[in-house]
């Protein structure tokens, strides 16, 4: 049934070649099985030239949540708490609708077998997590990046339609190779700093907590920054220090995660951490007056990784300290000083209290030791 596309409202506010682009448009979309009311949401929030790519990616939706758990041999409450650890919406209105696709019974199949082999449900279910924020991120960049290089000025909707699948249907094989020889190569890089000794054999699991030094850096001023920049600007301040932290996060210093203007970085060899700290600080100053002066705090001790992060006394201690350090400082915990005692050159900035820390706590400004330093 042909619609009346500028009766229902949604050629409204266009003329010319804009109006004609977008009619083709939403009788292509129509003549593909779009309903109305999904026409008037695209057209109302702006995306209706991103819709055709939309139902590119959007597999054909066939199976119940009850016939996915029933073929997969997975419980459907264990099909629902992951698919919401990755992120995605969980139906509230039952299971008897078919909304799941052929891929997403392949991923429950693939789900089964991790359980089979002995992995244990909650762990899979958090590993799932990291999972979904880290895809959420690529996912969002990916489309930022490719929504941004192909636009050109005057654009129709239609033209901009095709362009997006021409170009998804070139990429979209390509992205799946590329995800999965990054993951490779952190797995890699990952197991060769993992250790699993006879104490670990001797009990079957691996030990609570690991001996680590902690690093975060953050950009003084950022909050006063964001007032007078525009948003793009802070952008690129923010991608500018992300791409400085992973320069220096080489290993065995790992770039564990930025958190909008600070970086945290962890090493369990104390000297790459600390090297990797001050190396931080002369990057940002090498950037120019233009990029806000960093300062870095360090704290050594007993963590406990989970899911990709670490948690634990030093972490904590390690953000505390950055927040009272000097601009263009490094300032470290005593624990870091008597780990390395000659490395480096330090000098007493006193004792603290930190909030949430007990005790007060002996701190050190860190610099490169000198010939001076050596002569003394």
């Amino acid at each position: 049934m042909a619609h009346d596309f500028e009766a229902e409202g949604l050629l409204e506010g266009l003329e010319g070649k804009a109006l004609e682009a977008r009619r083709e448009l939403l009788a292509e979309l129509a003549g593909d099985g779009v309903s109305l009311e999904d026409l008037r949401s695209a057209v109302a929030e702006d995306r209706l030239a991103l819709l055709p790519v939309e139902r590119l990616l959007d597999g054909d939706a066939r199976h119940t949540g009850a016939e996915m758990a029933e073929a997969s041999g997975v419980e459907l409450e264990v099909l629902r708490a992951q698919r919401g650890a990755l992120g995605l919406p969980i139906s509230e209105d039952g299971d008897d609708e078919p909304r799941f696709t052929d891929a997403d019974l392949a991923a429950a199949k693939r789900l089964r077998t991790l359980l089979e082999a002995g992995l244990p449900e909650e762990g899979v279910i958090e590993t799932t997590r990291v999972i979904g924020l880290a895809m959420a991120q690529v996912a969002a960049a990916s489309n930022a990046l490719v929504g941004e290089a192909l636009l050109t000025p005057g654009d129709t909707e239609l033209e901009a339609a095709r362009r997006y699948v021409t170009v998804s249907q070139a990429l979209r094989p390509l992205l799946a190779p590329t995800l999965e020889h990054a993951l490779d190569l952190h797995l890699l890089e990952a197991l060769r700093q993992a250790a699993v000794g006879r104490a670990e054999l001797a009990e079957g699991r691996l030990s609570g907590s690991t001996e680590i030094i902690a690093c975060f850096a953050d950009l003084v001023g950022f909050t006063r920054l964001g007032e007078e920049l525009p948003p793009e600007e802070l952008g690129r301040v923010t991608g500018r220090l992300a791409a400085l932290a992973r320069e220096v996060a080489t290993s065995p210093v790992r770039l564990v995660k930025m958190i909008g203007d600070a970086a945290m970085l962890v090493s369990r060899d104390e000297e790459p951490a600390v090297e990797a700290a001050l190396a931080l600080t002369e990057a940002a100053e090498a950037e120019g007056e233009d990029f806000p002066v960093l300062r870095a705090g360090l704290a050594r001790g007993d963590a406990v990784a989970r899911a990709g992060d670490w948690y634990g006394r030093p972490v904590n201690m390690a953000a505390r300290i950055t927040g009272i350090a000097r601009p263009g400082s490094v300032l470290a915990s005593e624990e870091v000083r008597d780990a390395l005692p000659d490395a480096f050159a330090y000098s007493f900035a006193g004792e603290r209290r930190l909030k949430g820390i007990q005790g007060r706590v002996k701190l050190f400004r860190v610099r490169r030791a000198s010939a001076d330093d050596d002569d003394r």
